[in-house]
């Protein structure tokens, strides 16, 4: 039994004698379970305001007040922009929705609604990756309309939809009929969710794969190896430069078969440009690979790096969409993660695949990650140490 209680004290000595790796430990839940605990849960925080944009091409009273009405709304952010620019924006991503009031809206509503006459149609371009937001908006244009239309009524400024109100009964129903418009760039391609996961799951594990080559070369330290290269005339730099072009090289060869997959099998497409869609998994994988490198010079040990990389790359991960969409964020939230790195890798993945969009839409986010990957090499080649 003596023998049995010194092995156990043995292992819990040997555990907790790595405090960096015990403080992981604890720290990783912690923030995890906080992160959805206050997504999900946490009823004082703002909610994400939902963006769309709105067209009037009928300028009546009844159409200025609805437009007034939607931008005071608390759960909206409407931006006024032409039936061309709404549109672009919601196939960019920058609106869940365009929302365009057709001409003769505000007569043909009066008229519908009190003679019971053919609805007038509004059309509601949106994002399809964010269809669940569609009812929320066509309610709140339903109550801002029938708003609307009753304080111009009551006023008497409604024009002919007042007129000949006992020709007919009137209706009480929504004096407007809406058609909801896929803003794909190419009519003919449907959204596939396939893509937006794919890019998500990939972004993930090509993480955790640049973690492992990371921990690799910590190891590679601890069996002495490290001071072997040190007697070639071999700098710092040159060796640790290396191991992340051969990583780089490895992550790209990992994502371009897991992307040959999501196109034999499960339909993904590159829609918009293949010269964006490869410099986006280019500039990825050296992202990667530099994190992964960084993550081994702040652990110092594998123990420890171990517990980082995997608070790291969840945060990561969660943070950037891959898991769930950053649409679903609280508006500080969503503003936060524009500072994290693989938001833009999904944001250029997605914009290379479904969305369609040309290589223009690739240019930001390879030079943010890029960016990301410089910074992370040069903290890591200046606080990598040689020995343990």
């Amino acid at each position: 039994m003596s023998a049995f209680t010194a092995l156990v004290r043995k292992d819990l000595t040997l555990h907790f004698s790595n405090r960096r790796a015990v403080i992981m430990s604890i720290v990783a839940p912690i923030l995890i379970a906080a992160f959805f605990g206050s997504l999900f849960g946490d009823k004082a925080a703002k909610p994400a305001n939902i963006p769309i944009a709105i067209t009037d091409l009928d300028h009546s009273a009844v159409s200025i007040k609805l437009v007034a009405a939607m931008r005071a709304d608390t759960a909206l952010v409407v931006s006024v922009a032409s039936a061309d620019e709404a549109l672009a924006q919601v196939r960019a991503g920058k609106q869940r929705a365009a929302v365009v009031l057709p001409s003769g809206f505000g007569a043909g509503a009066g008229s519908a609604l009190m003679r019971g006459s053919p609805k007038p149609e509004i059309v509601l371009h949106f994002d399809p990756s964010q269809a669940m937001v569609m009812p929320l908006v066509r309610g709140l244009l339903a109550q801002h309309a029938m708003q609307a239309l009753g304080d111009v009524l009551a006023g008497g400024s409604g024009g002919s939809a007042t007129a000949g109100a006992s020709a007919g009964g009137p209706s009480f129903s929504v004096p407007f009929a809406t058609r909801q418009v896929e803003a794909g760039v190419k009519p003919e391609v449907r959204y596939n969710s396939y893509a937006h996961s794919f890019a998500g799951m990939g972004v993930q594990f090509i993480l955790l794969m640049g973690v492992d080559i990371g921990m690799g070369l910590l190891l590679m330290r601890r069996l002495g190896l490290w001071k072997r290269l040190r007697a070639a005339p071999i700098t710092r730099t040159t060796l640790l430069g290396s191991r992340i072009a051969s990583a780089a090289l490895i992550a790209l060869i990992v994502f371009a078969v897991i992307y040959a997959v999501a196109f034999v099998a499960f339909g993904v497409r590159v829609e918009g440009s293949w010269i964006g869609f490869v410099a986006v998994l280019v500039a990825f994988a050296l992202l990667a690979a530099s994190f992964g490198l960084l993550i081994a010079a702040l652990g110092r040990t594998p123990e420890a790096t171990r517990g980082l990389a995997i608070l790291a790359t969840l945060l990561l991960v969660m943070l950037g969409g891959a898991w769930v969409p950053s649409f679903t964020f609280p508006a500080w939230l969503q503003t936060a993660s524009l500072f994290v790195p693989t938001r833009w890798a999904i944001d250029g993945l997605d914009a290379m695949t479904w969305r369609g969009l040309g290589l223009q839409a690739a240019v930001l986010p390879v030079v943010v990650m890029l960016g990301f990957s410089a910074a992370f090499t040069a903290l890591a080649v200046q606080r990598f140490e040689w020995d343990e």
